[in-house]
């Protein structure tokens, strides 16, 4: 039998033992998801974090996701994801609801790719959120979980949009009704202008900041040559544009 040592210090009795032959040093095992080191990790995220369960309920917010939407943990955890998010697509189409695409493809193995959607915060602001997918596969009594991150892109969304309506070819003739003149969301935004809608409404139906509303606007007012609000309706039904 080794000696033994009593270590007054620690007050610990030690054992001397061999030297453990690297070929007979057992294999360490990794860490395990469950013990708290993956819930740590998506916590400290810079991104906001969700993850929901194989029925679909969100069991875990982070503190970046309740920044970029306003919702505490304690409002959202065992809350199905798709009533949180009520998520949509730059065409409107609605991205977030009970069976959707990214539980479909999660439970066929597929990989899912990274996705622009719409949504809202708590206060009711339109925002527009970059999510990227992981899947974590059944470990012992634990589901499926899919984990999302997501980042705001707002500021992004509207600029491209608006650097893109920049770059359309000018027309000929700004005071003319000739096609091209305007662009799609500017002809957009006159309609709306035409049954009265103000830029708060209209900012809440194209799902658009206020201040963007407020370019579009005098965007329109250059191109059709007019000053004010009236004179763009009047301009529009003069011109069939509506």
């Amino acid at each position: 039998m080794p000696p033994r040592f009593w270590n007054n210090r620690l007050r610990r009795v030690t054992v001397a033992r061999e030297p453990v032959k690297e070929g007979d040093r057992p294999p360490i095992a990794p860490p395990r998801l469950g013990e708290g080191l993956l819930d740590q990790a998506l916590a400290g995220s810079g991104d906001g974090v969700f993850v929901i369960g194989a029925d679909g309920q969100i069991v875990l917010w982070n503190r970046s996701a309740e920044r970029i939407l306003g919702y505490t943990a304690r409002e959202v955890i065992g809350r199905r994801c798709c009533d949180v998010f009520v998520g949509r697509d730059a065409d409107a189409n609605r991205l977030c609801y009970q069976g959707c695409h990214v539980v479909t493809l999660v439970k066929m193995g597929e990989p899912i790719q990274t996705f622009d959607m719409q949504t809202r915060t708590k206060a009711g602001t339109a925002v527009w959120v970059n999510v990227s997918i992981l899947v974590v596969p059944p470990n012992g009594t634990a589901g499926t979980l899919t984990i999302h991150l997501f980042r705001d892109v707002t500021a992004t969304k509207e600029l491209l949009t608006l650097v893109q309506e920049r770059l359309s070819p000018p027309a000929s003739d700004a005071g003319t009704a000739a096609p091209g003149v305007l662009t799609r969301r500017e002809l957009e935004l006159l309609r709306l202008m035409t049954l009265g809608l103000n830029t708060m409404a209209a900012a809440e139906r194209l799902h658009v900041s206020p201040a963007t509303i407020r370019n579009h606007v005098q965007n329109i007012f250059g191109k059709l040559g007019v000053h004010n609000r009236l004179e763009a309706v009047a301009y529009a039904h003069r011109h069939r544009l509506v």
